[in-house]
């Protein structure tokens, strides 16, 4: 006959009501904004994180709900993992990922019965994902400073294939007399008559109008058709 003992049933009942409730206010931002982890995923993520603490407490108290989050915390990697979509150098999904992460945290603080904590968890996941977004925004929009930024800069010149050589440590040297050494030199065939020669530099911040006139320094050279230099911020 089946045992059914009210008192813990009734605390799981709690828990699961409270990570449902609290992770019902994190989803229902994620679908407005048309996520791709939105409501019911944030909230099944946090039910499930709740009943599994709950559980694991049931059984052997707080030690095993101690052990149970360990495995929520390292499970739910992978599920955030699967919203995470990279193409190039661009990443799409860490957001959503870490909205996940942190609904995961609430349903095992719901879980433990540690109902304020996890409220106060909700309060400032919500507050990142919304009043953080002007902040986000007005950065974004800020004017992209070379000489102050950190990123990785590179120097293309293009060449004819029997003068890759030449060109080659013609870069090299302009570069260094610049005060700007090489990190490497990448060689890429554009078409049959063109070569594009890529010196990527050590330097993570950069003088602009240096960098200007060692371009067109390079392409002074009758072996170069055409010469110019680019930045992509580091991750």
């Amino acid at each position: 006959m089946i045992k059914v003992e009210i008192g813990p049933a009734m605390d799981l009942t709690i828990s699961v009501a409270v990570a449902f409730a609290l992770a019902t206010l994190i989803g229902a931002e994620r679908q407005y904004r048309q996520r791709s982890a939105g409501l019911r995923t944030n909230v099944l993520v946090a039910v499930g994180a709740a009943t599994f603490v709950s559980l694991g407490f049931r059984i052997s108290g707080p030690a095993g709900a101690a052990q149970i989050a360990a495995y929520v915390v390292s499970g739910i990697g992978f599920l955030g993992a699967g919203a995470i979509m990279k193409e190039g150098s661009k990443v799409w999904g860490l957001n959503t990922a870490a909205t996940l992460w942190c609904s995961a945290a609430i349903g095992a603080l719901s879980g433990y019965g540690l109902v304020v904590e996890a409220a106060v968890v909700t309060a400032a996941v919500l507050a990142g994902n919304t009043l953080l977004r002007p902040l986000v925004d007005a950065i974004n929009r800020a004017p992209f400073d070379e000489r102050t930024s950190e990123a990785t800069y590179a120097v293309h010149v293009m060449t004819e294939a029997e003068h890759v050589g030449a060109v080659r440590e013609h870069v090299i040297e302009v570069l260094e007399a610049a005060s700007y050494p090489i990190r490497d030199v990448e060689v890429v065939e554009r078409s049959d008559e063109i070569t594009e020669v890529v010196a990527t530099l050590v330097s993570t911040a950069v003088e602009p109008a240096e960098l200007d006139a060692a371009a067109e320094k390079i392409a002074t050279s009758p072996r170069v058709s055409h010469a110019s230099w680019s930045s992509n911020a580091e991750e």
